[in-house]
């Protein structure tokens, strides 16, 4: 058959599914969309809703952190209803539509609107986020050795949208206002529900994402198709959503269990807590091979947690150290240093992937726990180098640039240490009968990295209602608080690599 008579969906691009590429340009533009409003986010909480509060830095923590948990908790639902009723086409859609309105909603820049906005925003991504990747598996056969390259292929698209976003949205909302930087977040995610539906008119996916076979699209529940029943549930669930984010202060009086602990952050114990219970019951029934490989996957998401831990404090108290305490005159915006990481991120990936390569003809190649202490001890080299600037600040209380661009530079390779790897290791330590599950706990571990970011953002949190602290009045509280994560970090990474050996010889002859 010849390449013009080809279906659309047999079509090649660079060696790889046309249908890849329009995925690449959804989740970019998706990602733009995300990490635009994020960079955003905090400064905006700070500076127009939490404004006449004197614990506004409190507040804004609260509920970064819990929208942060939030977004990503909701990817384990919106993935099991698309496997279940809706099909990943349905779900992309119908999350793009949630998340594209959340967007505009936050460009009205209305404190009424502000949490509904969120809420709108949570519930798109846990439709959208977990089908698009799944998506880009399927369009790839088992043991097609392409898929990985198509993987980075997508993985670039995504720090493509994390780079260029904080920048062009950091640059409108300070040359002309907030809701001109939120709002084209908003007409990102549109321009990549766009690309998304073009593809499907062309035909490039073939008969992938479709509903499952199962019928459970028409099934009937309260008289509604479920296939409609979903998406009233989902608009139907934002107002929840919007209560628990609003919710923000503590449910206990000074002194006791609560008096540090919101809605969300009991919620989150408690299913962290019903999974550790479920997760003993399982390895009590498992054989011992099982039970050690197990283990070590448990280990690895505890490991990744603490890692994202530290690693999204990039959007809260690193970009509060940014307006406050870096000399970013003439170079960039306190948004746009969110760009700083995705960059290094494009500028890395492809070296550092070249040289487990070269390692690893050189059977050099360190196994996954040493990855991952490297990738901790990274973490910790990069918070001293922030908790170090303090002694080259200048007569305002203000430090060099070039110490937030390396701390980025060294958070990034850590990220590379780890998260490449971190996913595939689940599925290759995890029994077969219940790899769904631990992936859904994979999913939740950035859910609960989030809760140690707000942790963290409310014992670095300003008192004060001036819009223009900075300086000597905020630089030590921050580099202190800098300088307890670094240790905490090299402390973690220390222990990962001690403990290596042993780990190595439980999960056996997964690498």
């Amino acid at each position: 058959m010849s390449e013009v008579s080809k279906p659309e969906s047999e079509k090649q691009l660079f060696g790889h599914p046309r249908g890849l590429f329009y995925l690449f340009f959804a989740e970019l533009w998706e990602r733009f969309s995300f990490y635009g409003m994020r960079a955003l986010l905090t400064l905006y909480m700070v500076e127009v809703i939490f404004e006449a509060l004197m614990e506004r830095d409190y507040a804004t923590a609260a509920v970064y952190s819990s929208y942060g948990s939030l977004v990503y908790a909701s990817t384990v639902i919106g993935g099991r209803i698309s496997d279940s009723i809706l099909g990943m086409r349905k779900s992309i859609f119908l999350g793009g539509i949630l998340m594209s309105l959340g967007h505009f909603v936050l460009a009205i820049e209305n404190h009424i609107t502000f949490f509904i906005a969120l809420s709108l925003i949570i519930a798109g991504n846990g439709f959208f986020k977990p089908n698009i990747s799944t998506f880009v598996g399927s369009l790839y056969k088992d043991g097609d050795p392409r898929k990985d390259s198509g993987f980075t292929i997508f993985y670039m698209g995504i720090n493509i949208g994390g780079w260029v976003a904080p920048l062009l949205c950091g640059f409108l909302a300070a040359k002309y206002g907030w809701h001109y930087g939120f709002g084209l977040a908003g007409i990102g995610m549109l321009t990549g529900l766009l690309v998304f539906w073009s593809g499907i008119k062309k035909g490039v996916f073939g008969d992938k994402g479709l509903p499952p076979e199962n019928g459970n699209i028409d099934k009937k529940v309260f008289g509604l198709k479920q296939g409609t029943l979903v998406p009233v549930l989902a608009f139907a669930s934002v107002p929840v959503i919007a209560y628990l984010l609003s919710a923000y202060k503590a449910l206990g009086a000074e002194g006791t269990f609560f008096d540090d602990q919101n809605i969300v952050n009991v919620i989150f114990k408690l299913i962290g807590l019903s999974i550790l219970v479920y997760l003993g019951y399982i390895m009590y029934k498992a054989t011992v091979d099982e039970r050690k490989k197990l283990f070590v996957a448990v280990l690895i998401t505890f490991f990744m947690t603490i890692f994202w831990g530290f690693h999204e404090l990039s959007g809260s108290v690193i970009t509060l150290f940014a307006a406050r305490n870096v000399d970013l005159e003439g170079i960039m915006s306190a948004s746009q240093t969110n760009s700083l990481n995705s960059m290094w991120i494009i500028i890395l990936a492809i070296p550092i992937s070249l040289m487990w390569q070269w390692l690893s003809k050189k059977k050099l190649n360190p196994r996954t726990p040493y990855k991952f202490g490297m990738g901790l001890l990274f973490a910790g080299i990069s918070f001293y180098a922030l908790a170090v600037s303090g002694a080259s600040a200048n007569e305002n209380g203000f430090v060099p640039f070039t110490y937030l661009l390396l701390m980025y530079f060294l958070l990034s390779v850590g990220e590379l240490f780890m998260s490449p790897v971190g996913l595939s290791k689940i599925t290759d330590l995890s029994p077969k009968r219940i790899v769904a599950f631990m992936m859904g706990v994979w999913f939740l571990s950035s859910a609960f990295a989030f809760q140690v970011v707000g942790f963290i953002g409310k014992q670095l949190a300003i008192e004060s209602t001036d819009a223009d602290i900075s300086g000597f009045s905020t630089l030590t509280i921050y580099t202190d608080g800098f300088m307890l994560i670094a240790k905490y970090a090299l402390g973690a990474g220390v222990l990962v690599i001690l403990a290596s050996p042993l780990i190595k010889r439980l999960m056996g002859k997964v690498h």
